[in-house]
């Protein structure tokens, strides 16, 4: 025997690489489960791992589940991995982009409650914006401090932001058209 034999390149993973890499697909396929339908809706799914899913989450007998998770798996080695691991990290609130955002309004949160001012900031961002229910939310918002009483007026203040976060805001060309 010569040499060369024994020292061939394999270009292929071996089995175990390949195994802990479906293994890794299933139990993303496992958080994909767990997730609300709304939340599913948010991560660009192919139809059928959609259909999948949501099957699995209606099943309640264990072998049946394992199976339809083993199902899940093997629809998930066919699909790009990447932009469900980001849909996912987006929902957990990793993304940096996300954790940005999140950080940005909350700066203009305790702006607004600081200055009321910050309200005519908010509507020419967002020209759309009730403004006098964002009034009326930060008035509430510090009565709700002053008396010691839980923050409900000060997270629905964070929610209407975020909303109008997610909505892109008014281009100039858009705010002089009006």
């Amino acid at each position: 025997m010569q040499e060369e034999d024994f020292t061939e390149d394999y270009a292929r993973p071996s089995k175990t690489k390949q195994k802990e890499v479906m293994h890794e697909l299933r139990d993303l396929g496992a958080e994909l489960v767990e997730l609300s339908i709304s939340q599913l809706k948010r991560i660009d799914l192919p139809e059928n791992l959609l259909a999948a899913v949501r099957d699995c989450q209606k099943i309640t007998a264990h072998g049946a589940r394992r199976r339809q998770m083993q199902y899940i798996g093997k629809l998930m080695r066919g699909v790009d991995d990447e932009p469900i691991r980001a849909g996912l990290a987006l929902l957990r609130g990793e993304s940096t982009a996300e954790i940005a955002r999140i950080h940005r309004l909350e700066r203009f949160r305790v702006r607004l409650m600081e200055d009321e001012t910050t309200l005519t900031e908010i509507a020419n961002q967002w020209p759309g914006v009730d403004i006098q229910h964002l009034r009326q939310l930060r008035r509430n918002a510090l009565k709700e401090q002053e008396g010691n009483k839980p923050a409900k007026s000060f997270r629905a203040i964070f929610q209407i932001l975020k909303e109008l976060d997610g909505t892109p805001p008014a281009t100039e060309e858009e705010a002089t058209d009006e």
